[in-house]
């Protein structure tokens, strides 16, 4: 709970400091500078997510339905809103009393930490593209924070041992974990069993909302764990467990469920 509150206090003392940034500039420069400096300051530094909201046409068992792992993906980009859905399906507060994620969490102890990978035209958002680089998903704040700047999606492909989708694809999730987390409250048990259930559950979540809004992705569990943490810029103890590479698909799923009928046997 006090780590809680500390990283509560931490976003808020951030954002506080970012807003007195932006009053302290509105009063010395011209118009023009103030937007030139606040879109450096919010929308690139740390965009603010759209919150939360129901925005899918298909229901949980159609996307369920549809989830496929799937490698090819046109030039479109993905809508920041849609990305937005995406972060928090996998991690996002849906509890805002007790601080509870989209997923399970064993003592909610919550040892995931995020990445985005994002190329350049990769994410659009309601004026622009976002600029390429590598982000961090804040899920109290429901935010993303530039970690650095630059294209690193052929990077990541060749930590992902030449898997080219990786580098195709507008984006990629990163999710990496903090074991100590976990083990420091269940040892063993935490690190071979709950740690990577709940980045299982994540993976999922990821799987079903890039579905209901017409995405496809695919899990990548091959890479090299350090050439992955270099590219994203991981901290020591955060260590990386999938990649999740997004995108519209050239060939989209179009099974139904009369189909499972016929199948049976």
């Amino acid at each position: 709970m006090l780590a809680k509150l500390s990283r509560k206090i931490i976003w808020m003392l951030s954002l506080a400091l970012v807003a007195f940034i932006i009053i302290y500039v509105w009063y010395i420069t011209t118009p023009a500078k103030r937007v030139e400096v606040v879109k450096k300051l919010i929308l690139l530094e740390r965009i603010l997510l759209q919150l939360p909201r129901k925005v899918s046409e298909l229901t949980v068992e159609e996307a369920i339905l549809l989830r496929r792992s799937i490698r090819e993906y046109t030039a479109e980009p993905v809508n920041l809103s849609d990305l937005a859905m995406i972060l928090w399906a996998a991690y996002g507060i849906t509890d805002p009393e007790h601080g509870f994620r989209a997923v399970p969490s064993a003592g909610a102890t919550y040892p995931p930490e995020i990445y985005v990978v994002v190329g350049r035209n990769g994410v659009k958002s309601a004026e622009d593209f976002i600029g390429e680089g590598v982000y961090k998903y804040e899920p109290h704040s429901h935010a993303l924070l530039l970690v650095k700047r630059g294209e690193y999606r052929e990077e990541l492909m060749y930590a992902a041992l030449g898997q080219k989708w990786v580098s195709e694809a507008p984006l990629s999730i990163v999710i990496c974990a903090v074991f100590e987390r976990t083990t420091s409250v269940y040892g063993e048990r935490g690190k071979v069993r709950y740690v990577p259930m709940e980045v299982g559950h994540a993976g999922q979540n990821i799987y079903l909302m890039a579905t209901a809004l017409r995405y496809s992705s695919v899990v990548i569990g091959a890479f090299s764990g350090d050439l992955v943490s270099r590219t994203i810029s991981a901290e020591l103890e955060e260590k990386p467990l999938y990649i999740i590479p997004i995108g519209v698909p050239k060939n989209p799923p179009k099974t139904a469920f009369r189909d499972i009928g016929i199948y049976r046997v």
